[in-house]
């Protein structure tokens, strides 16, 4: 094939040396992908943020040898050397701590949490070392890293390990927290985290990880980046808003399917950012549906959807033709039992319901599955 090229260069009056040509075969089949696991899109983001800035690092348990305990670091250790993919030892406590002198040095770390409920052993640091710091250095300290890793429920794991922490970090100020659906979510918000001055936490969600969705050309772009604040509208209505983040995109968007079969026509918004909130296009949304349903992951008391419902009535509230509902898990530790685990996590016809409550519409009928 090469030599097809070459001599088909020659022709043409132009030269192609082979690094170019490997740069150009890659770069057609990036652009000629119409869809890219969540997995996959992470992977790239890390990659190309890597290649284009020195001082960006990983660092976690498994993230090398091992290529990442979900794959998201695969081929990275081959590429970049174990100077810059450093395999720790299982101290979240430790390497959470180096990381964020690394990132005082102007350098630039990604941590990896093999799930967020272990960067309990870390919350000093993230808050108290890197939230606050550049707070209380009066902006003479910006601390450049990124926390991320698997976020909410997974499946059989027990309480442990299934525990949503966008409130938790959501309540700290100095802290941007992301949380992706898509493909393109995740790709778009990886990068700007890595790019950000300022602490950033990233929540991904485990099951979303070998999900495949379409990307755009843009989006494979090496600079494409998603602003963080900015909230995504999925789906346009006008009977009611459904406001949500991670893998409950997906189930809102299939309760608005169900919906629509029955004449509830539902504004889907995706929030990609649990701070900054983009409380403009959830309050702009709901003054043209007059209905707001919030769902979430996490436990009900003191969780993003209080927040939204409280933002919406401060700002919103002659707007509202019935009262707000929200979504959440359940105020339970997660059950290990799998019949007790979904009822733990909000469901499809959960959303079905609360959106034909506030519709008033019979809920005899709201669809299962």
């Amino acid at each position: 094939m090469w030599g097809i090229v070459s001599r088909t260069a020659v022709n043409r009056g132009f030269s192609v040396s082979k690094s170019q040509f490997r740069c150009l075969v890659q770069g057609a089949r990036n652009f000629s992908s119409k869809e890219m696991t969540v997995r996959d899109a992470l992977n790239s983001a890390l990659d190309e943020e890597m290649s284009a800035d020195p001082k960006v690092f990983i660092m976690g348990e498994e993230v090398g040898e091992y290529q990442g305990a979900y794959k998201i670091t695969k081929g990275l250790l081959d590429k970049y050397g174990p100077e810059r993919v450093i395999d720790t030892p299982i101290t979240e406590a430790g390497f959470t701590g180096i990381a964020v002198g690394a990132a005082y040095h102007s350098l630039k770390p990604v941590v990896e949490f093999m799930t967020f409920n272990f960067s309990m052993q870390a919350i000093d640091h993230i808050i108290n070392s890197a939230a606050k710091s550049n707070y209380m250095s009066a902006g003479q300290i910006s601390v450049p890293i990124v926390f991320r890793g698997p976020n909410g429920a997974a499946a059989g794991v027990g309480a442990q390990h299934s525990q949503c922490y966008a409130a938790w970090f959501g309540a700290c100020p100095g802290l941007k927290v992301l949380a992706p659906y898509s493909s393109e979510d995740a790709r778009g918000l990886l990068k700007a985290a890595i790019r950000d001055p300022d602490p950033v936490v990233f929540l991904e969600n485990e099951l979303l990880y070998g999900e495949s969705f379409p990307v755009s050309a843009e989006a494979l772009d090496s600079s494409f980046c998603l602003p963080i604040g900015k909230a995504k509208i999925e789906r346009e209505g006008k009977d009611v808003t459904i406001v949500t983040f991670s893998k409950m995109v997906g189930f809102a968007l299939k309760a608005a399917e169900i919906l629509e079969k029955e004449g509830i026509s539902a504004e889907i918004i995706n929030l990609r950012s649990i701070r900054p909130l983009d409380r403009a296009t959830i309050n702009s949304s709901v003054r043209k549906t007059n209905r707001l349903v919030t769902v979430e992951e996490g436990f009900p008391q003191h969780g993003v959807g209080a927040e939204i419902c409280a933002s919406v009535v401060e700002e919103s509230f002659e707007y509202l033709d019935a009262p707000v509902e929200r979504i959440a898990g359940a105020d339970v530790c997660m059950p290990y039992a799998a019949n007790l685990e979904r009822l733990a996590v909000p469901q499809i016809e959960d959303i079905v319901r609360a959106a034909k409550r506030i519709c008033f519409r019979s809920t005899s009928m709201a669809a299962t599955g």
